[in-house]
């Protein structure tokens, strides 16, 4: 600060230790299915919570979920994540290049 400017922010968020919190609802029962409290939000943090949530039920046929389009639910690591719990055997690509990875 200097005397007649204006006070400015940085362009970089600081979390100050704040803590980023990822819950899996169960949405006929509104009950918690899996929640994760962590110190990151990355989108290796998001497919291990995914993976926890799937976990919580290995006989469930199917997995609906719902989310928003923030940048880690739709990250490389959810993809392959999605390919190996689904068995599959396909060419992903390359991301932002080719395939599904496109």
């Amino acid at each position: 600060m200097r005397p007649g400017k204006v006070e400015r922010r940085e362009f970089e968020y600081v979390r100050h230790g704040t803590q980023s919190l990822i819950a899996s609802f169960d949405v006929a029962t509104g009950q918690i299915v899996e929640p994760t409290c962590g110190d990151t939000r990355t989108e290796v943090d998001f497919a291990l919570h995914i993976r926890r949530t799937i976990e919580t039920d290995p006989d469930a046929k199917k997995w609906n979920l719902i989310m928003d389009c923030l940048n880690t639910h739709q990250s490389e690591s959810l993809v392959h994540l999605v390919v190996e719990k689904e068995g599959l055997d396909i060419d992903l690509g390359i991301k932002g290049k080719s395939g599904i990875l496109r």
